[in-house]
């Protein structure tokens, strides 16, 4: 990994974490973990899965189709990262 490649990391998962708080959270970190199950942590509801997909493709220009809103990709700070490294790869 290069350090323009860390950098993205780090500011993808600065970002996602920032609209978090933001929104999920209205302003208040509560101390989660990256790792951390928002589902289970009751911090990402129906709604705002539909709020943070409509971000995700705002900010980070991916497409996310309906079968991709699932757990496996949205559950975590860490697999949104994750999620959208993959679909940016998929997309150069």
């Amino acid at each position: 990994m290069t350090v323009l490649d860390l950098d993205r990391v780090v500011s993808t998962e600065h970002k996602v974490r920032a609209f978090i708080v933001e929104k999920m959270l209205y302003g208040a970190d509560n101390g989660f973990q990256n790792g951390d199950s928002l589902l289970d942590a009751s911090i990402l509801d129906s709604t705002g899965v539909l709020e943070l997909v409509a971000f995700l493709e705002e900010e980070f220009r991916v497409a996310i189709k309906d079968q991709d809103i699932k757990p496996e990709n949205l559950d975590s700070v860490d697999l949104i990262c994750a999620f959208l490294a993959r679909k940016q790869s998929l997309t150069r």
